[in-house]
């Protein structure tokens, strides 16, 4: 982790902390630049360091509250919060892409596409859902990457120590 610290100083990122071995960084930076621009800069860099493309989608800290905030399957005190993903998107999808998907049934496992976000309620072990990031890239034609709740509840926490 601390290579994958230094590529993000060496694109002048600031206080830069690692949550595990998940990939999941915490930065901060004062150059203004668009989301998606500094993703494909962090993309471009980690291939160049490491050989390999992984999707880099980036959140504020202020979306990854709101997206607490707004969860839709916690309004059902049945739901246990521990069965809760989000799937980051690197864009918001076309309507007609999201409108097919909707239709389709994966009971018991939920999704909701909000944005550039969906939510996931996975009873069940997430490893055996369909509702993969494959899945949603390839329907989406966007790309994805997925976390559970446990996971974006401490990265809201590594920002407010920021």
């Amino acid at each position: 982790m601390s290579d994958l610290i230094k590529s993000y100083e060496d694109l002048r990122l600031k206080n830069v902390v690692t949550y595990i071995q998940s990939g999941n960084v915490v930065f901060s930076t004062d150059e203004k630049i668009a989301p998606r621009e500094l993703s494909q800069k962090i993309e471009h860099k980690i291939a160049e360091s490491f050989g390999f493309d992984v999707p880099v989608i980036v959140r504020t800290c202020e979306q990854l509250q709101q997206i607490i905030q707004k969860n839709p399957f916690l309004k059902n005190k049945m739901v246990n919060p521990e069965k809760c993903y989000v799937t980051f998107l690197s864009e918001q999808p076309l309507k007609e892409h999201v409108n097919q998907i909707s239709k389709l049934d994966f009971m018991p496992d939920e999704f909701l596409v909000a944005d550039h976000d969906i939510y996931l309620y996975i009873p069940d072990r997430y490893s055996d859902t369909k509702l993969s990031n494959d899945f949603f890239e390839k329907k989406l034609k966007v790309r994805a990457t997925s976390r559970n709740w446990k996971t974006i509840n401490t990265l809201v926490e590594m920002c407010a120590e920021k």
